[in-house]
């Protein structure tokens, strides 16, 4: 018979190892595609056991892998209405119920951080992609305009924000210098930079993407005049294309503008008016648009981004990346090295860029891409997060 002490030491470890440790990643509404739910996607994977709540889930089969939990408002016809859900959301976030979590890691753009105030004495983690832009900044986002219009409203919001952040026990990470600023102005909460990640390897990994098209798209490519900048991105209006075409015509250089959406008729009109040698490429397949960013005598990045990860996709392909100032992307583009920082934008000071950019080493744009890895992020996560 074993000492009495032995016994009850086995008889703890017995009860630990039936304890169930349950993580639990917090987002807010998961959609098809997008910068947020890809970074929700690169945390899943560090933690495979873990279930996902959300307010609803429009993914399809996203994360078909693991137990997704909604909200109430996902039986409700507000789930396809943004504008409108707002008011309701924070009532949402208090109605749900996890059972027993051990560790809650949370993706917020709005509100979803405000769940750690549920479980105060449960170690929390929010990796914020931004306080709400059209709640703290409507100038930078007017996609809910009908609250962007009514400041009294913004002030309540801004207020409960502040107030339920603050009593937060959460440690809190920002997807970019820019971000981790903002989070300091609106919340008063600092946080550390974890840069989100980019599938740079898989672009990188490609010398020449050209070979990688199919006949339709190798077409394409050769319709396009042999020296061009590239502007790509969704069009809608605060993504600046109009910008690109702009300057480019202002210089007197071809512009290819990539991509897709409700702006493409009058970014067409801007063309004509600014008498731009200009070519649309719409829909492009991730192959062309990385050939087009390897083809292109520098990819054009004019909007104020929280972290921006075109800039960096561009980069792993080896493209030159011309920026502004101001925002995330001029936190991956290194000012003389893998692009130009551009105070305005002007076809006499992308002249000047396009004169820069020719020195620099695609290598180099490489090289720095690689520090955007998915490798890279699920390091800093696990530096971040304390193992249970």
């Amino acid at each position: 018979m074993g000492h009495p002490r032995h016994v009850a030491i086995s008889s703890l470890a017995v009860c630990r190892r039936s304890i169930r440790m349950t993580t639990y990643l917090v987002h807010e509404w998961i959609e098809g595609i997008g910068g947020s739910e890809k970074v929700l996607r690169a945390i899943a994977d560090l933690y495979p056991d873990a279930e996902i709540q959300c307010l609803w889930d429009d993914g399809g089969r996203w994360f078909s892998d693991r137990v997704v939990r909604e909200t109430w408002i996902a039986r409700t016809p507000l789930r396809q209405h943004k504008a409108l859900a707002l008011p309701a959301i924070p009532l949402a976030w208090k109605s749900v119920r996890m059972n027993d979590p051990s560790r809650i890691i949370i993706s917020s753009h709005l509100f979803a951080h405000h769940v750690a105030n549920k479980y105060p004495h449960v170690p929390a983690y929010v990796y914020t992609h931004t306080p709400a832009r059209y709640i703290w900044e409507p100038k930078l986002d007017r996609r809910i305009p009908s609250v962007g219009g009514c400041d009294w409203l913004l002030r309540l919001f801004q207020r409960y924000d502040r107030n339920q952040t603050q009593r937060s026990s959460a440690q809190f990470a920002a997807n970019s210098e820019f971000v981790a600023r903002r989070i300091e102005r609106c919340w008063s909460v600092e946080a550390r930079v974890i840069y989100p990640p980019v599938d740079v390897d898989r672009i990188s990994s490609v010398a020449c993407w050209t070979d990688e098209l199919t006949v339709k798209e190798q077409a394409i490519l050769e319709s396009l005049p042999d020296y061009f900048v590239l502007g790509a991105s969704r069009f809608v209006p605060y993504k600046a294309l109009d910008t690109v075409i702009r300057v480019a015509a202002e210089a007197g250089v071809p512009v290819v503008v990539a991509g897709q959406g409700p702006d493409r008729d009058r970014l067409n009109d801007v063309a004509e008016v600014q008498g731009a040698r200009c070519c649309f490429v719409d829909s492009p397949s991730d192959a062309l648009l990385y050939a087009l960013y390897q083809r292109a005598a520098a990819y054009i990045f004019p909007p104020i981004e929280d972290f921006g990860i075109m800039p960096v996709e561009a980069m792993a392909a080896g493209a030159r990346v011309i920026v502004g100032n101001q925002g995330g992307a001029s936190e991956s583009v290194i000012d003389g090295i893998t692009g130009v920082h551009l105070e305005d934008w002007t076809g006499e000071t992308l002249r000047e860029a396009l004169k820069q950019v020719e020195k620099m080493p695609a290598q180099d744009s490489k090289s720095r891409a690689q520090a955007f890895s998915l490798n890279a992020f699920h390091a800093e996560v696990n530096k971040w997060v304390t193992p249970l």
